[in-house]
């Protein structure tokens, strides 16, 4: 009890602490993604808002975000009128309501798996775009171990398959392996690993603190009335996701993390300049038009104009 430490041997300790504290964390992550794999019957990587509500009540405490917060953490999927609200298990698994520890300068959250299978697949394909055939001969070999059942391979459907071509023939024959269409992809494909990507500034990152006091459930009997609902969805189950609208969330928007403009082809700039081009000729031949005009014609069709603001084009980027 007499042994003293220095500042310095304290800051040490400490620092190794945090260092190894996500470790511990990260078993704690694990029983919550089991919890909630226990209730994705339907293996979407989604669970009911009633049934991941009726879950809290009676087995775990911890699933106990409102509604609202589940929304702007990107967790919620509303996108299926059949199927209603679903937490989506990745990205809750990930959002910052799950960081054990929460300071100005860094946050100790749960893993996202979906790294360790990004990286075998740049490993394999070393290159940043490759076209789709390869892709899909590296992910059907993936070494990487994921929750869905054993003898069930990752979700390679025709419709997959379909998304991942559209992908390539929109970038001049390749896809893009680091933007938001092919993160998209990874997580219909490994759905309970990889968390859909929203575009860039459509969801917070906001702690519970910082979100405020509606972070929690905030009424008992909004709570009973989806958790109500929590035992109709098994009797629903149907064997064809296509049915239950198993990709209504996806959306074409693209946003990528680097300039890909040297790597997708001349294809790709070339329809970018026929686009300009186009554009160009069809400003050409309305301004033809107007210096046809004469008289008053010609004088109220320049009066409307002016004021109008052209619209500007803008594309945002990962950081």
């Amino acid at each position: 009890m007499s042994s003293k430490f220095s500042f310095k041997d304290a800051h040490h300790i400490v620092g190794g602490i945090t260092r190894t504290f996500q470790t511990f964390w990260q078993t704690e992550c694990g029983s919550m993604k089991d919890a909630l794999v226990s209730m994705d019957a339907r293996h979407m990587g989604r669970v009911p808002l009633s049934k991941f509500y009726n879950f809290s009540i009676n087995d775990d405490w911890r699933f106990a975000e409102s509604e609202e917060y589940l929304r702007e953490l990107g967790a919620l999927d509303e996108t299926s009128s059949w199927l209603g609200p679903q937490v989506i298990i990745p990205n809750y698994i990930q959002a910052t309501s799950n960081c054990i520890v929460s300071t100005a300068h860094y946050l100790i959250c749960c893993q996202n798996e979906c790294e360790g299978l990004l990286e075998e697949l740049e490993m394999a394909i070393d290159a940043p775009t490759a076209v789709p055939s390869q892709i899909i001969d590296v992910v059907k070999g993936m070494s990487q171990i994921t929750t869905l059942d054993e003898d069930e391979p990752p979700h390679l459907s025709a419709a997959s398959k379909q998304q991942l071509e559209k992908i390539a023939r929109d970038s001049g024959g390749k896809v893009p392996l680091h933007g938001r269409l092919f993160a998209q992809w990874l997580h219909y494909v490994f759905p309970r690993e990889c968390p859909f990507p929203y575009k860039s500034g459509s969801t917070t990152s906001a702690t519970p603190a910082q979100f405020g006091d509606n972070y929690g459930l905030v009424a008992s009997d909004e709570v009973q009335r989806h958790a109500s609902l929590a035992t109709s969805h098994d009797s629903h189950l149907a064997e064809d996701k296509h049915e239950l609208e198993w990709m209504s969330q996806w959306s074409e928007e693209e946003e990528h993390m680097a300039d890909y403009s040297s790597e997708l082809g001349s294809s790709w700039g070339g329809r970018s300049l026929l686009m300009l081009f186009g554009i160009l000729l069809a400003v050409a031949g309305v301004i033809s038009k107007g210096n046809d005009k004469t008289g008053a014609h010609s004088h109220f069709a320049s009066s409307i104009g002016m004021g109008r603001s052209s619209p500007e084009l803008s594309h945002a980027h990962y950081v």
